[in-house]
């Protein structure tokens, strides 16, 4: 699994112009599966998203997760981030996993996040959607995952 994981002041998903999600203070996290994904890859980047300290501390130091500053994540899908465009113009996405692995996982994803106490929030997998953010710091961290570890 891959996650860009970007801490925001606010973030929302809207599919046919209709909020369907919505967090204030939090994470926005863009997840891409591939065809090898499983289960233990979206506990590790679960667990990894919900203590991920990237948030200031009264000193100013990031030293506070979002579970610890009530913030919230929001995750959505998007397969682009399998993209390779290394060859021609168009980007080949033969890396992303196809709907019926990668659904399940993004599930689980939410389960492993909320599992730290953290509100979560979720777009609709496979929908066109737009997504609106403000990046805080701007602070963007991209996680990988294989065999059920952080790489």
């Amino acid at each position: 699994m891959i996650g860009v994981v970007q801490r925001v002041s606010r973030a929302s998903v809207s599919v046919s112009e209709e909020v369907v999600a919505r967090i204030e203070s939090g994470l926005l996290v863009l997840v891409g599966v591939t065809h090898s994904d499983t289960a233990e890859d979206a506990r590790a980047l679960g667990s990894k998203i919900g203590g991920l300290r990237v948030f200031s501390d009264d000193n100013g130091l990031m030293n506070k997760s979002v579970a610890e500053t009530g913030g919230q994540v929001l995750v959505v899908s998007q397969f682009t981030l399998l993209g390779d465009a290394r060859k021609g113009r168009r980007p080949s996405f033969v890396n992303a996993a196809p709907p019926e692995i990668a659904a399940p996982l993004i599930e689980q994803l939410e389960l492993a996040i909320g599992q730290h106490g953290v509100p979560v929030q979720i777009g609709v997998f496979g929908a066109h959607m737009q997504v609106d953010l403000v990046n805080d710091g701007p602070v963007t961290l991209i996680l990988r995952t294989e065999a059920g570890r952080i790489t």
